[in-house]
């Protein structure tokens, strides 16, 4: 057992003969690791801001986690996902556990829907809120865990279905929530989640909840998420500017109408408060809701929400009798004589809807671009922030001793200019960490010459011919990758009927479950788009390549994308360099970064767009990428393949 003094700073424990090298079974010393521990550590001491790229096979985990551990400081530290919290969680702290002499305090937070609500699921035994036998099922699957779970994670369930909608009647999330008025509050899942985090000196969150917790402390409300903190650590840091926004942002939806509207139903018969006249109100905002959203058509899009006074003028009538319906709902609801708790939340949710719906429809305030989306069954009218940059300066980066930004993909060109620039930390300390692969050996970039320009109506079929020469080398065993689902549908249907090895389409089933198929599949080949380009692992020779249609550069179309590309060139800035280049470059760096995850893999990379190699802009993507083995001859892939 190591003692406090030999593991006293982020030297001890990571240099060539340090306590790592005493622990790990393969122990095998990295300098970057090092590098990046020692600046972590001293960012920490000095109340500094850091940037740190760090490529993959740095351990850059253990890197930021060991100096947050023995800064004596409470750390909040963020990931991209909950697959990472729980990794962080589940695996590398137990791993330093073993070997700290004194118990570390580290917890996790997730959302409220993760978790399960006590009272409902009691609730639940006593009023028909299930519908069907499977959701019947799930209840006693969720009724019998309840008892034993000390966490009350969903994700401890693993016999639960993902998109089970018995879960969806009984987790925590805040809508029904009488809070401390709860009989089950002391014993409330949240509450005891809130409890381990102001006793842990690590909690590990996701960004999600990072920056739903930064909007709420904003808007002056009592008893933000997160305990208080001296500093953060953002892992996957390139997702931040895209998270922030979404938190900062307003956003309203028929869905979020409709929901209102059963839950105040379903409360009203529980409680024996409903009455003739409430049924009225909420069957009106039913309508009204139904009326006022058909009003933005049908096709699932995502679009502008351009000339929004012309829209109310012309849709008065509609848009006042949503206003009032939720009106009347709130003035309804404050009526009832000796209210149970479950009113006041309703009540507050009505006030909150009632301000959103305000605010995408009125506000003219010029920092944000206002849009619609029309996604399945639901139409979402939202207003985001352009540029989150001084809303994390003020926010976040002043009011924070130390905030560290990490991922394999910050840099662009080897600088932080458009990371710092994009996310407003203009004085932060930066560390550029290479990845620890011979790249040049273990992969080789492969640019095809002869291929169209992609916006030509000819690069489809010619990206198809290609890909099925290249999965002929390589044996199947890729990925290929899209930017956009249409033409991931026209080149699997063409490629698919085409090849001997089996096939596997993005939206054919969930993620989790396709990247299990693959791996279990030999030669398998796995079509897909944007949501595989990051967060996927699957080392060995069961992904041996990665072919990825265009540059990818974000849709100038989009709306979000469209209104930052707009406000950097009224700033007399230059949009294509400025932004969509840095961000194209980043994302590519992430969907090549699928490949090579050890030292043993070796593959192939593809990239079907050769305006890399005949614009000058190609350049700066070369030199944000690792140095790979490079070629334009498919002679070399086979040869790569064949050895």
């Amino acid at each position: 057992m190591p003692t406090e003094a030999r593991i006293a700073g982020a030297r001890q424990f990571f240099s060539r003969h340090g306590a790592l090298s005493k622990w790990q079974p393969n122990y095998e010393f990295r300098q970057g690791q090092l590098d990046m521990a020692e600046a972590v550590e001293s960012a920490l001491a000095a109340k500094r801001h850091l940037i740190v790229e760090a490529g993959t096979g740095t351990g850059k985990t253990l890197a930021y986690l060991v100096p947050a551990l023995l800064s004596g400081k409470r750390i909040i530290v963020s990931t991209g996902t909950k697959n990472l919290q729980e990794q962080l969680f589940f695996k590398d702290v137990p791993f330093l556990q073993k070997h700290f002499p004194r118990p570390l305090k580290v917890c996790y937070m997730k959302g409220r829907n993760n978790y399960a609500c006590r009272q409902k699921i009691y609730d639940a035994e006593k009023e028909p809120i299930l519908a069907g036998l499977e959701e019947v099922a799930d209840f006693q699957i969720i009724r019998d865990w309840e008892k034993t779970t000390e966490i009350g994670d969903r994700a401890e369930i693993r016999k639960l279905p993902e998109h089970s909608t018995a879960w969806a009647k009984l987790d925590a999330r805040a809508d029904l929530c009488s809070g401390q008025k709860c009989p089950n509050f002391e014993r409330c899942f949240l509450t005891l989640m809130h409890q381990r985090a102001q006793e842990s000196d690590i909690v590990i969150v996701n960004h999600h909840l990072f920056f739903a917790d930064l909007a709420l402390r904003d808007e002056a409300y009592d008893g933000g998420i997160l305990p208080e903190y001296h500093a953060v650590v953002f892992d996957e840091a390139h997702e931040i500017e895209d998270v922030a926004g979404q938190y900062f942002g307003v956003s309203i939806s028929n869905l979020q109408l409709q929901d209102l509207r059963r839950d105040i139903a379903a409360v009203s018969r529980a409680k024996k408060f409903g009455a003739p006249e409430l049924d009225r109100v909420l069957n009106r905002l039913e309508e009204v809701t139904l009326r006022f959203f058909a009003l933005f058509g049908e096709a699932e899009r995502r679009v502008a929400f351009q000339s929004r006074a012309a829209f109310r003028e012309e849709n008065e009538d509609v848009y006042s009798d949503v206003l009032t319906a939720l009106d009347l709902t709130g003035s309804h609801l404050k009526l009832i004589e000796n209210p149970p708790d479950e009113v006041l939340p309703l009540m507050r949710r009505s006030l909150e809807l009632t301000q959103a719906l305000r605010f995408v429809m009125e506000s003219d305030d010029e920092e944000y671009v206002f849009w619609m989306e029309r996604r399945g069954r639901g139409c979402y009218l939202q207003a985001t922030p352009i540029d989150v940059s001084n809303l994390l300066a003020e926010r976040l980066f002043n009011k924070t001793d130390t905030v560290v930004l990490t991922s394999a993909t910050l840099a662009v060109a080897g600088g932080f200019d458009f990371v710092r620039a994009r996310l407003g930390v203009p004085d932060a300390r930066t560390l550029l960490v290479e990845g620890h692969f011979d790249y040049q050996k273990q992969a080789l970039l492969y640019v095809p010459q002869h291929m169209p320009d992609p916006r030509n109506a000819a690069f489809t079929r010619a990206a198809s011919e290609e890909v099925i020469r290249i999965l002929t080398h390589s044996r199947g065993r890729a990925f290929v990758l899209f930017t956009s689902h249409q033409q991931m549908r026209m080149v699997h249907d063409k490629v698919s009927f085409e090849i001997e090895y089996p096939t596997l389409l993005q939206g054919t089933a969930p993620r989790s479950a396709l990247l299990d198929e693959f791996r279990a599949t030999p030669n398998c080949v796995l079509f897909a788009t944007s949501s595989f380009w990051q967060g996927v692992d699957v080392p060995g020779e069961q992904l041996s390549c990665v072919i990825i249609d265009k540059l990818p550069f974000a849709a100038p179309t989009d709306p979000v994308v469209n209104a930052r590309i707009e406000s950097i060139r009224a700033a007399g800035g230059n949009p294509f360099y400025d932004y969509q280049i840095p961000r194209a470059a980043i994302a590519l760096k992430q969907g090549f970064g699928r490949l090579i995850r050890s030292k043993l893999d070796r593959g192939v990379l593809v990239l079907l767009d050769n305006r890399i190699t005949s614009q000058r802009y190609g350049q700066v993507f070369f030199d944000s990428l690792p140095s790979y083995g490079f070629t334009t001859d498919i002679e070399d892939v086979e040869k790569f393949f064949d050895v």
